[in-house]
């Protein structure tokens, strides 16, 4: 991923103004890392399948990680979640202003749509990963789960409603990451199989997230822990120790299901998958 780092890098949002921050703000969340998990998993299946595809295909991870990183930003604003921490560092509503914080969400929003418009690949093949990167973070993915999630604060839903929100908070953005590799090397059967795959693996993500919220410290985490009291959690629903059992359960489902993967393509995401299948236990 250092190769992917440095393309980040040298492609961070340029704004020409005369505003005396902007710029420094929309850098700020990128700058501070993260665990970029989707783009190395979109990362992952490209240079499993084509890896002479994998330069094109940072456009694509870089897409990925801007939506993302807009939707934590969203996510963190007083009206929403309220954090001050993120990726270790303050919120830019902390950094600068919530004005700032929501206008810098915005563009990255559609910055991430301008670069995947500019990536090395056939009209066809970029208009199906934006239409995908659209459907799955947008009205009826992440924004649906972020918008059912505020609503729903302080009125307990029931385990299949919690799992259908975070099927489209977190588990569609994670599943589309890798359905997208899949697409640029040109394997659409197979993009809808890891597709499955990654709604499964972004619902044990959300999961494993709501464990680490009560036995981490905000240090350890990076972000503000223990402050989903008033949210529909796994752990706030079931307890933590059926938390752990519905974790256990679909990670060792996980871990089978990779099992029947392709012996390259197995070999490519095997390490990063292992690493965060397990990372509740």
């Amino acid at each position: 991923m250092q190769k992917f780092e440095a393309f980040l890098l040298e492609n961070l949002p340029v704004s020409k103004s005369i505003h005396p921050t902007y710029e420094q703000a929309l850098h700020a969340m990128l700058m501070a890392g993260g665990k970029r998990f989707r783009p190395a998993l979109l990362l992952g299946v490209v240079k499993a399948l084509n890896p002479l595809m994998i330069e094109g295909a940072y456009h694509a991870g870089y897409a990925i990680e801007l939506l993302h990183t807009y939707s934590l930003i969203h996510d963190d604003l007083p009206s929403m979640d309220n954090s001050p921490l993120r990726r270790g560092k303050p919120t830019l509503h902390i950094l600068f202003d919530e004005v700032t914080a929501i206008l810098v969400g915005d563009a990255l929003n559609t910055y991430a749509f301008e670069v995947l418009s500019q990536a090395p690949f056939s009209d066809y093949t970029r208009v199906r990963l934006i239409s995908e990167l659209a459907q799955n973070g947008g009205l009826n993915g992440m924004v649906l789960g972020q918008a059912i999630d505020c609503y729903f604060e302080n009125t307990p839903l029931d385990v299949e409603d919690i799992k259908f929100l975070h099927t489209n908070k977190t588990a569609k953005l994670i599943a589309a990451s890798l359905k997208m590799g899949a697409i640029i090397v040109g394997e659409e059967e197979l993009g809808e199989q890891l597709y499955d795959f990654g709604i499964k693996l972004g619902l044990l993500f959300q999961i494993q997230d709501d464990i680490l919220d009560v036995t981490q410290t905000s240090q350890e985490a990076g972000k503000l822990t223990n402050n989903d009291e008033e949210k529909n959690s796994f752990v706030t629903i079931l307890g933590l120790e059926k938390t752990m059992q519905e974790a256990n359960t679909l990670a060792d489902e996980l871990l089978k299901e990779l099992e029947s993967f392709d012996t390259t393509l197995k070999a490519e995401l095997e390490p990063l998958l292992t690493k965060y299948i397990n990372r509740h236990r």
